[in-house]
């Protein structure tokens, strides 16, 4: 095999690596950006919704409850874009963990689980 075409199958399969890598970090930022922007979507209306219930009904507070429920929704999109995924107890994780198992089974010390 000629050695120029082992040179571009290697050329190929480092664009193909970088353009994955690309897509990943290009996803992760999309799921970053929706969230924030759900996070100051629900600020900005619950800063309404406080002054439109403090201006009506003063003496009936109801905003806390689209508030508390909005904020539930909220709490779960952030978990899955912070933990989700993998991220908690994933491949990295798994990873790290591996390495540090072999790492001291190496310096011949017992493995204790963390």
């Amino acid at each position: 095999m000629d050695l120029s075409v082992i040179f571009r199958m290697n050329e190929r399969d480092a664009m193909n690596e970088q353009d994955e890598r690309y897509r990943d970090a290009r996803s992760r930022v999309n799921e970053l950006r929706s969230f924030y922007r759900n996070l100051l979507t629900y600020l900005m209306i619950n800063v309404v919704i406080v002054i439109i219930n403090l201006v009506t009904s003063p003496d009936r507070l109801w905003f806390y409850w689209v508030t508390i429920f909005w904020g539930i929704g909220l709490l779960f999109h952030a978990m899955s874009v912070f933990l989700g995924k993998g991220r908690l107890l994933g491949r990295e994780w798994e990873e790290k963990q591996i390495k540090k198992i072999m790492a001291r089974q190496d310096s011949g010390t017992e493995d204790k689980t963390d």
